[in-house]
């Protein structure tokens, strides 16, 4: 813990921090020690240069400026010094300088509170790999921990080579621990890397449950192996069973196609997403999409992938079955056909001529949209697209983290084969840092647009869909243009989407000090703003057909935009509980359209067992 202490204070600019004493003292009324701390933390220091030297003929030591985590201003940090040295040190190695070190210095100005930070870069000891020695892996194939070195038998041994192939099998998740450590070889310019390992199961057959206040009650049953005959291959299979969906899902990833750093994969899917109390139809997806990643850096990866993928909606049984079907006038209308007929000015919906010649079916709460049922009368619709990922990571803990930044900016085209032409794009932006003690700030920063190719009309489904994954204290699909055709009827309307979005999210997670960090229990605090606007889907059809809009202008859509600003402030409970992770988050909307739909109250979680 001191060690941690000091290396936390280092991380913030307290480059002259000690941590004197440790100091135990045993309370007999509280049957337990109380452990002191004591801190001689300093002044905080900032960055005031940055510079390269190098003893190596014929190297350019400022080459590697690029490679500096370390800038002119910026609070001194010295994990950001440790991993220039390692990206130095590897970048030397990659041009030809096998035995370069790059060794870190700092002349500290006690007066302005300043680190002048010196890389030098110098020739070390000329030390070759002999061997490399296998320890505890019983299972994972030998090839399969090998090809996570960037170095082998024979080549110059190179530190910070060695400790980047100990964070990648760390990272596998195939071990339960990995360490590396060099003996003496057959003589003195030789050494022998040791790498022990104690393995741990890598399948899992879960049994999982949980409730949602948007997809209901749901369970799931899956059986997964990531490290599939020792071979590091992935596969899973999953079915699960909901009150508003169910679906099947196979899925399965070679990590090293071809003994390159190449990840294939792919998914094949079916989903059924009902109807509810947020939508009044329901959407079929059955789809396969295979993908290709590698990583560009250790923290870049770029994904490419293809999608291909077929949409049809249905609706709930009663407002299918009612159009056009003059037996359905014993169905229960809200509001009532007399109010409907008054304000249509003598259309009666329950009149099979009526309905038919205008469209109008069975209105009333859960009626369908416009685009809704052009959807269904266009029937399946296949969606051909290309697309990529990429993907910038430098957290901490991907589970847990509390220090980092991950970006992901992504981009999808469709076209070429299938039935619909768009391209959309979004970024995803979340930065991560601790503030004081266990205080995490997280940062979330969100947008994205999708535009129109060619002369084909965007559809409903192919819009961007926000609610509380925007801006909490709104429902799903809560936020953004919604049909008012018949808002002044009662029918709340269906909610369409937008071509164009961005959100700003500022949280602060912070542990409960009277509770036992073993409780896991957090609670969180935030202020989200966010907006969604931009409809471009289908806003009437053709005057021939079932609907004449000529004789019926109000048959066509109306909608709001939401072209507006929404905002709320809200607490949240984090519960890491034996039940699996849980979430609570109570959040009042400050600023909201007029047809905008409120949730304030939201939870989620689900369990393995």
């Amino acid at each position: 813990d001191r060690d941690l202490i000091r290396r936390f204070y280092l991380k913030n600019g307290f480059a002259d921090v000690q941590v004197v004493a440790a100091l135990t003292e045993y309370d007999p009324e509280k049957k337990g020690f109380n452990v002191t701390f004591k801190i001689e933390g300093g002044a905080q220091y900032r960055v005031g240069s940055v510079d390269f030297r190098s003893s190596i003929p014929n190297f350019d030591p400022s080459s590697l400026r690029a490679y500096s985590r370390v800038y002119a201003g910026s609070l001194y940090n010295v994990e950001s010094v440790e991993k220039s040295v390692e990206e130095m040190q590897i970048e030397a190695s990659r041009r030809g300088y096998a035995f370069a070190v790059v060794r870190p210095g700092g002349d500290r100005n006690f007066e302005a509170h300043t680190v002048s930070v010196v890389f030098n870069i110098d020739e070390g000891p000329r030390t070759y790999i002999e061997r490399i020695n296998l320890r505890g892996n019983t299972r994972t194939r030998d090839y399969v921990i090998r090809r996570e070195f960037d170095i082998s038998e024979g080549d110059a041994y190179n530190r910070a080579l060695v400790d980047r192939a100990e964070r990648r099998l760390k990272n596998l998740d195939y071990f339960k621990s990995v360490k590396i450590t060099t003996e003496p070889g057959s003589s003195s310019d030789r050494v022998i890397l040791i790498v022990d390992m104690e393995e741990k199961s890598t399948g899992d057959f879960s049994i999982s449950g949980g409730y949602s206040t948007t997809d209901g009650a749901l369970a799931e049953v899956s059986v997964s192996e990531r490290n599939l005959l020792g071979k590091g291959l992935y596969a899973k299979a999953s079915v699960s069973y909901g009150q508003y969906s169910w679906g099947i899902s196979l899925s399965f990833v070679e990590p090293y196609l071809l003994d390159y750093r190449l990840a294939l994969g792919f998914d094949t899917y079916w989903r059924q997403q009902l109807s509810n109390s947020y939508t009044s139809y329901g959407v079929t997806t059955l789809g396969f999409a295979p993908r290709l990643g590698f990583a560009l850096r250790e923290d870049l990866s770029l994904q490419l992938r293809y999608s291909l993928y077929q949409q049809s909606i249905t609706l709930a049984s009663a407002y299918n079955n009612c159009n056009n079907n003059a037996s359905n006038t014993s169905l229960a209308f809200n509001p009532t056909p007399a109010y409907i007929k008054n304000v249509l000015g003598g259309v009666d919906p329950t009149n099979a001529t009526d309905s038919g010649v205008y469209g109008y079916g069975c209105y009333g709460d859960g009626e369908s949209s416009l685009p809704v049922r052009k959807e269904l009368a266009n029937g399946a619709t296949w969606t051909s697209a290309l697309g990529y990922t990429l993907n910038y990571n430098t957290l901490d803990n991907t589970k847990n983290p509390t220090d980092g930044l991950l970006i992901d900016f992504r981009q999808d085209s469709a076209g070429g084969g299938g039935d619909v032409t768009y391209l959309k794009t979004a970024i995803d932006t979340k930065y991560y840092t601790s503030l004081v003690s266990d205080i995490v700030s997280v940062i979330h920063l969100q947008g994205g647009i999708l535009n129109k190719l060619g002369d084909q009309d965007l559809r409903m489904l192919d819009h961007f869909q926000m609610g509380p994954n925007l801006v909490r204290g709104f429902a799903s699909n809560g936020i953004g243009p919604r049909d008012i055709t018949h808002w002044s009827l009662g029918a709340s309307g269906d909610a369409l989407g937008g071509t164009k979005y961005w959100g700003a999210s500022m949280e602060l997670q912070m542990p409960f000090w009277f509770l036992p960090k073993e409780v896991g229990l957090k609670g969180a605090v935030y202020a989200d703003a966010g907006s969604l606007w931009g409809y471009q889907g289908p806003t009437s059809w053709a005057a021939t057909g079932e609907v004449n809009t000529a004789a019926c202008p109000t048959c066509g859509l109306q909608y709001d935009d939401g072209n507006l600003v929404r905002s709320s402030v809200g607490v949240g409970l984090i519960w890491a509980s034996p039940f699996g992770p849980l979430r609570f988050d109570y959040a009042v909307p400050i600023t909201k359209g007029k047809y905008d739909i409120v949730q304030e109250f939201r939870f989620g979680g689900g369990t393995s067992f």
